[in-house]
């Protein structure tokens, strides 16, 4: 029989697991390429043979998602798989019909049959949108196990952006191990919180490898999802981070809808910013497609290193970059800072923007005032750099987690903002302890 030709759609995250846990090992199936989007310098290289197995002793090439088109048709493919996430359900159609009119079958995998079984009890945090609060959530519950005694390995939903083949298995335990990997601000967003709150990430390429690292160094796994993806790793308890300032996206965008679906435990975060008909649109919608979740109310929290710099001040606002790109937030938590401790007004980044940042808010013209944190090359930093100095600003609030006073130079003073998530009631911690066993 002819192996069926498969193309995988992708961001560097998801792609790799279908392959590497539906595809890799299966003669049926020929993956003739990758193709990649939503974030940059992902495309133009090669998924090597380390990773693609003896099937592929040529490794596969990743191409930019702009040709799926012609590679469908070049290829004679059978197949495309849907492999990122975060996307509105028109977006999910328009790629659909564009492959089944080049000649392709367009498959969405369910997130169950790429869940890898581990021998030690897991919890799963996700997410029906980027920039809910999984991150936020996450620390939680890890500081609440490690309260309960528990060793607490954090594996985290992937973002391997440089040479893959260095990337298979990646241990963060040490603020310089982000260095060693030459992490990307957004690897340092999610990595860097959990080990100065003394947690080892492990992330990379290869799941089943990352998974049986990490279970020898811990009593429980957890996962820390990415956008809005389904874990990796089959839960045995899911909790799945919901935002009100954005109801009515847990029922259009993917796969979000799916997560929320899959829940054990719904949280409705972010209660202190939205409004009461945001929430109650967003219970209603929850309890349409979950019955059997338990749903816990929480609040973001923001807090700042140097709260009375910002009083009366004129501020440039920097945000995590996925949350106000992809992720569509209309605002973020270095907003609702300078709001809550009474900064004068506040700068547009996009007046000041440069290069590489330049052409990221001409790609999300729903971009606000907020500068997105975006640091995935050095020409993108550079350009970061640049921005915020030639901004005419007093102070500038850095909202993303990543610590940037040690990867560019600023000629202003930074205030550094930082978010953690406080529940309402004892119900959570109640949920935790009783996963852990205490």
């Amino acid at each position: 029989m002819r192996r069926q030709k498969v193309i995988i759609i992708g961001a560097a995250g998801r792609d790799f697991h279908n392959f590497n846990t539906i595809f890799r090992d299966d003669v049926n199936y020929e993956v003739v390429a990758f193709t990649a989007n939503q974030i940059p310098y992902i495309s133009n290289k090669v998924y090597p043979v380390e990773l693609a197995g003896p099937l592929y002793p040529d490794g596969i090439w990743i191409y930019d998602e702009s040709e799926l088109e012609k590679l469908i048709k070049k290829n004679h493919a059978d197949i495309c798989v849907m492999s990122y996430s975060d996307l509105p359900y028109q977006l999910v159609m328009e790629k659909a019909s564009l492959v089944n009119a080049a000649g392709a079958d367009f498959w969405i995998v369910a997130p169950e049959r790429t869940m890898l079984k581990s021998i030690k009890p897991v919890v799963a945090v996700c997410a029906v949108r980027t920039g809910c609060g999984k991150s936020q959530t996450s620390r939680y519950i890890a500081k609440r196990l490690k309260s309960k005694g528990r060793r607490v390995a954090v594996i985290r939903h992937p973002m391997p952006y440089g040479v893959l083949k260095n990337e298979i298995v990646q241990r963060f335990e040490k603020i310089s191990d982000l260095d060693r990997y030459k992490a990307t601000i957004e690897e340092r967003e999610d990595y860097e919180p959990h080990i100065r709150n003394g947690f080892v990430v492990f992330a990379g390429v290869d799941y089943e490898e990352i998974l049986r690292a990490a279970e020898k160094e811990s009593d429980i796994i957890l996962w820390d999802g990415g956008n809005n993806d389904a874990p990796f790793i089959k839960p045995d308890l899911m909790i799945t981070v919901t935002d009100p300032l954005r109801a009515g996206n847990e029922l259009t965008y993917y796969p979000g809808e799916t997560v929320a679906r899959m829940a054990d435990v719904l949280i409705i975060n972010k209660t202190n910013s939205a409004t009461k008909a945001q929430i109650n649109k967003l219970v209603e919608d929850l309890k349409m497609i979950n019955k059997k979740a338990d749903i816990i109310y929480a609040e973001s929290e923001v807090f700042a290193d140097k709260k009375s710099m910002i009083k009366g001040k004129n501020i440039l606002v920097i945000e995590d970059g996925p949350s106000i790109t992809h992720g569509g937030m209309a605002f973020g938590a270095g907003t609702v800072a300078a709001q809550k401790f009474g900064a004068r007004s506040m700068v547009s980044a996009k007046a000041y923007a440069v290069g590489e940042i330049k052409k990221t808010f001409e790609r999300y013209p729903a971009l606000g005032k907020e500068l997105p944190a975006m640091g995935y090359s050095a020409k993108q930093l550079k350009d970061l750099e640049t921005t915020v100095n030639k901004a005419e600003c007093d102070i500038v609030i850095s909202a993303t987690p990543a610590t940037l006073e040690g990867l560019i130079k600023v000629n202003k003073p930074i205030v550094n903002i930082t978010y953690e998530l406080k529940a309402h009631g004892k119900r959570l911690d109640a949920v935790i302890d009783n996963f852990a066993g205490a």
